[in-house]
């Protein structure tokens, strides 16, 4: 999958969790608390709209600290599933 759909399917995913926020500017960098606006109930929202959407099971309990992390981990654990 390539990176691009990740970022566009990601945003799909923030705007359904906060759909008055403008996810069009986020990046790699954007870090999801500070820059989005995240907190701990829409970052487990996050987690299982992303399982549901991409087809994986989180391992353990990774924490994300930006978007691009996000992605990197979507991108290595969606690709190994399909």
């Amino acid at each position: 999958m390539r990176k691009e759909t990740i970022y566009e399917e990601l945003k799909d995913i923030l705007t359904k969790i906060r759909p008055s926020a403008d996810f069009s500017n986020i990046n790699d960098d954007s870090q999801l608390v500070r820059d989005i606006g995240l907190d701990s109930l829409t970052i487990l929202l996050l987690s299982l709209a992303i399982e549901n959407k991409f087809g994986f099971k989180f391992e353990g309990n990774p924490k994300f600290t930006t978007v691009g992390e996000v992605v990197d981990y979507i991108d290595s654990h969606a690709n190994a599933t399909h």
